[in-house]
């Protein structure tokens, strides 16, 4: 989930024009990326007249997810087993 649309989006729909692959549409309040398509070749970012669209790692979009109260979609944190990689406190 590298790249997100933040709430500065204004659905001017350039994100989505300039989107190669397809994987941005636009929502009811802001575009939409779906990660299951995009390719993160990063031309919607410079695309964005509005600075909405971040890369952001997967450490920064699940702490934020987190802080949104919003539960990690990752299957083995959901068996209560930490992610690959990292240790459980």
């Amino acid at each position: 989930m590298p790249y997100i649309v933040t709430d500065a989006c204004a659905q001017c729909g350039a994100c989505v024009a300039g989107c190669e692959s397809g994987a941005i549409t636009e929502g009811e309040t802001q575009s939409h990326i779906d990660v299951a398509i995009c390719v993160e070749c990063g031309t919607c970012m410079p695309n964005c007249p509005f600075d909405a669209i971040i890369f952001q790692t997967e450490a920064e979009a699940l702490a934020s997810l987190s802080s949104k109260g919003a539960v990690d979609p990752r299957p083995e944190t959901a068996r209560g087993q930490p992610p690959k990689g990292e240790t459980a406190l």
